[in-house]
């Protein structure tokens, strides 16, 4: 199990690091976008992501 929690942790900095390297603007015109949203705009935007993330968790499992 270890392996698998490490292996999606890896995996996702990954990902998570291919947009600032390939599109460093548009990375931060998102970013300066984000700080303008209400809190409950950022709690659906998050809550958005983690039913996203479940969904494909679900189907590849």
């Amino acid at each position: 199990m270890s392996v698998t929690l490490l292996s999606a942790l890896a995996l996702m900095l990954v990902l998570e690091g291919a947009m600032p390297l390939l599109l460093p603007k548009v990375w931060r015109e998102t970013f300066s976008r984000l700080i303008t949203f209400s809190d409950g705009q950022l709690r659906f935007l998050g809550l958005l992501s983690m039913m996203v993330g479940l969904g494909l968790l679900a189907f590849v499992l």
